[in-house]
């Protein structure tokens, strides 16, 4: 939708890009995985709540939907850089994982996933050494974004396998009884 757009080189936030013709596209998109990003973190929370397992992990997360705000306010408008300025705390949910859930490794088995998903993260700290990679801003930001998705997915597929454990144990209980 936009000429000689690279996705290696360019910035995200060119596609959002005020009168960019993808700008709503764009923008509707980072608002909606906000909100759904919001109510990812409510499941996740309430499963942890259920299973006397930290929340403050899942709780870091909420610092992903601070994309709704370079989403809301365009590029190159002063705003778009300064709002979206908590989003990359997000990135402290699976070194927190790696700490907090030590005692429920067992229980979640989140250690590779975390290690796996902070390292790809931390490829966006690139950004940040313009002599690496010098022609690729756009392929060392969406580390951050890869790395989340990454650790989202596993956490999700995790808790899922918890809640699916439990419920066969719960079933198990609930035959045993009904035998006797």
């Amino acid at each position: 939708m936009i000429d000689d757009y690279n996705h290696f080189s360019n910035m995200v936030s060119e596609l959002g890009a005020l009168g960019s013709e993808p700008q709503y596209i764009f923008s509707t998109g980072l608002v909606i995985s906000s909100v759904l990003n919001v109510f990812f973190v409510i499941g996740l929370y309430r499963i942890c709540k259920s299973h006397n397992i930290n929340t403050t992990p899942v709780l870091f997360l909420l610092f992903f939907s601070f994309l709704a705000g370079p989403g809301v306010v365009p590029m190159p408008l002063r705003l778009h850089g300064i709002i979206g300025i908590p989003f990359p705390l997000f990135m402290l949910s699976p070194l927190l994982a790696l700490i907090i859930w030590q005692n429920n490794e067992s229980q979640l088995r989140v250690r590779a996933g975390a290690i796996t998903g902070l390292l790809i993260m931390l490829l966006g700290f690139l950004i940040f050494f313009p002599s690496i990679l010098p022609d690729h801003f756009g392929l060392k930001q969406r580390f951050l974004y890869l790395g989340w998705t990454f650790w989202s997915g596993y956490l999700a597929f995790r808790f899922l396998s918890l809640m699916e454990n439990n419920n066969d144990v719960k079933n198990k209980k609930k035959s045993a009884s009904v035998l006797s």
